[in-house]
């Protein structure tokens, strides 16, 4: 039996999570797709698939090898494509993650761009609040914002975001000020998940290694990033955001920036991509639109001021 074609069945049965829908995805009988992946097994010489009729798990072992079938297989997509003339001619569908509200405001335009650009090539954005698995989850490209652990995936720096605080003009004038983190005890809290929902963390004292947490319990909290900036520019209390979400707010005077000089260190805004995803002529064309208009977006992003 062909290794690569008996590979092909077994990513094709975990994307289904079935062998009875691997053979219908794949047109063959559940006989074949079992020995399809007995072949494997037998020629790894472990288990790859805990498997019943009706449900499959990988092992710790299968884990690891479909991490590579799919890496093997989407590098021989490329070398086909290539082959095929693709390099001069970017067509096909182009998949990209990014968090939920890069997505919406900052990626999303620069897509319908990218589209009227480039007809042969369709789009799917998948917004994540979560990390994503490139390979595993067969995207092509993600604008990630945080430090990335060392990894094959291939990086391009697009600049940096800081992790602001934020309240209406309104909302300051009522209520006493927020001269430094301590004081935020004593406010009405917006909060999010992925930004702390009863503590936020800022930098250590001069002389300290040991980082301030405030304690707080929210008067709202919300799962959605615009509904948090919303409530914010409402008067409806103080927000922690990236200095992105809040840009436009605060140029436009809704929004003031509190305790900048208690800032954490920016985190970097990165497009990323499997190693050899560049070579395909989609990918490349999309990075290479991409970038410089998401490094003025971020730059600009970025200088958000302050308005203690």
């Amino acid at each position: 039996m062909d290794r690569i074609d008996a590979m092909k069945v077994f990513v094709g049965t975990l994307d289904e999570g079935s062998l009875a829908g691997a053979s219908r995805r794949l047109g063959r009988s559940p006989a074949a797709v079992s020995r399809a992946i007995a072949f494997l097994e037998e020629h790894v010489g472990t288990t790859l698939l805990h498997r019943t009729t009706r449900s499959i798990k990988l092992s710790e072992a299968g884990e690891r090898y479909a991490a590579a079938c799919r890496r093997i297989l989407a590098e021989l997509e490329e070398a086909d494509l290539l082959i095929a003339g693709e390099r001069s001619a970017p067509r096909g569908l182009l998949t990209i993650t990014a968090p939920v509200a890069a997505g919406q405001d900052t990626l999303r335009p620069i897509i319908d761009e990218f589209i009227d650009r480039y007809p042969a090539v369709s789009v799917r954005l998948d917004m994540l609040d979560r990390p994503v698995s490139l390979i595993d989850e067969g995207m092509d490209v993600a604008l990630r914002i945080a430090h990335l652990p060392d990894s094959t995936l291939v990086s391009i720096p697009i600049g940096e975001v800081r992790r602001v605080v934020a309240a209406s003009p309104g909302y300051l004038a009522k209520h006493p000020r927020i001269a430094e983190p301590a004081d935020l005890a004593q406010h009405q809290i917006i909060s999010m998940t992925h930004f702390g929902l009863d503590s936020w963390s800022f930098p250590p004292l001069s002389g300290s290694k040991v980082p301030r947490v405030v304690q707080f319990t929210p008067r709202f909290i919300v799962n959605s990033i615009q509904a948090a900036v919303a409530s914010a520019v409402a008067g409806n209390g103080v927000t922690r955001v990236f200095s992105y979400h809040v840009a436009e707010r605060v140029e436009d005077g809704e929004l003031a920036i509190l305790l900048s000089d208690n800032e954490p260190a920016p985190l970097p805004v990165q497009l990323v991509m499997p190693h050899g995803r560049l070579a395909v002529p989609k990918v490349r064309a999309f990075v290479d639109f991409s970038t410089p208009r998401l490094r003025r977006f971020f730059s600009k992003a970025q200088r958000v001021t302050t308005k203690d």
